[in-house]
């Protein structure tokens, strides 16, 4: 079973119910992927969403990534790649203790909004992306060259167009 805990460290618009958003968010992405079937599996399955400011996410960012400045989403996956696939296997689960941590997706707000009005999209439009992108980066997508990376964009799409969203990478095509 799927469980998606959200806490929000710092003030993001009230307009949204952001735990169910978040969890919707996960079930969609993790739904296009090998491991769909962890939604409804029968170990406990966490993803915890923060919903922060740019102070936060930049220090994250500087102190797990070298990289010196707020970004609009983190990833920290708990499960390491190779470990994945193993997931859906009863010993991996018993071994895990019926609960499996895939790992944790941090937003920051003053990016996350400057980045909706550049694109012209609502914050939480442009949050709910983040959170699917974060999602794929917690069972092994990445971007790191161009197969990579459309790839993910194709899966973050399809994911998006189900939650009724439109294609945040329209204007680049």
């Amino acid at each position: 079973m799927l469980t998606v805990e959200t806490h929000a460290a710092t003030p993001w618009p009230d307009t949204l119910d952001w735990e169910a958003r978040a969890a919707e968010a996960v079930a969609a992405a993790l739904a296009l992927t090998p491991y769909a079937g962890l939604t409804d599996a029968a170990p406990l399955v966490e993803v915890a969403v923060r919903l922060t400011d740019d102070a936060e996410v930049h220090q994250l960012n500087r102190d797990f990534r070298g990289k010196d400045k707020p970004t609009n989403v983190l990833s920290f996956p708990q499960v390491q790649d190779d470990l994945l696939e193993g997931l859906a296997n009863s010993d991996a689960k018993e071994a895990l203790g019926g609960e499996i941590l895939l790992g944790d997706i941090v937003l920051a707000r003053e990016t996350c909004a400057r980045e909706a009005e550049e694109k012209g999209i609502s914050l939480e439009d442009h949050a709910t992306h983040l959170i699917v992108h974060g999602t794929l980066h917690l069972v092994g997508y990445d971007h790191m060259d161009d197969a990579s990376a459309s790839a993910m964009e194709a899966l973050e799409v399809k994911a998006l167009a189900s939650l009724g969203l439109a294609n945040p990478y329209a204007d680049e095509i």
